[in-house]
């Protein structure tokens, strides 16, 4: 797809579940979201979603955490770098100090690292989410290596009885 201008609208959690279903190549979409964010075209058609909520590993939920737990596109070029860089100054907005996602093995991460995402570690493939104490259904990708990414870390910030110059940096 050729290069779109994009720009940032708000999306339903109905609507951005739709355009998951309907766009993502192996998910189907998360059960729940803290909030969520679109791409639009200049006709305001939407091309990309993106679904931020808590953390899906439980060891991961410390309460300054969140998980873009899903993105789908359309295709069109940079439609994720948008989505991932939104999702992380919106986190920030919010409070929360930390915003992770995974990719599969075989995904480049070129949108995470284009939004300056950070990988922090891998995952070696696991035999699936099912176990005698939560079953769970399979969804086609167990048995797949995971990539853990962070968001950049956030900027420092100045108290606010910093001395002028602190605030305004240097000339």
């Amino acid at each position: 797809m050729s290069s779109t201008l994009l720009h940032l609208v708000p999306v339903r959690s109905r609507q951005a579940k739709e355009f998951v279903r309907t766009w993502h190549r192996h998910h189907p979409p998360p059960a729940g979201q803290i909030f969520s964010v679109g791409a639009a075209d200049k006709d305001g058609v939407l091309r990309a979603v993106a679904i931020v909520g808590r953390p899906v590993a439980r060891h991961l939920d410390d309460g300054v955490t969140l998980e873009v737990t899903r993105t789908a596109s359309d295709g069109t070029r940079n439609a994720n770098s948008l989505l991932y860089g939104a999702s992380w100054r919106a986190a920030k907005a919010l409070g929360y100090r930390r915003l992770i996602t995974f990719t599969q093995e075989g995904e480049s991460g070129a949108s995470l690292r284009g939004a300056g995402w950070h990988l922090i570690a891998r995952r070696p493939p696991r035999a699936g989410w099912h176990t005698v104490s939560r079953p769970r259904t399979g969804h086609g990708n167990d048995h797949v290596a995971r990539f853990l990414w962070q968001a950049p870390d956030p900027t420092p910030t100045v108290p606010c009885n910093a001395p002028a110059a602190q605030l305004t940096g240097p000339e």
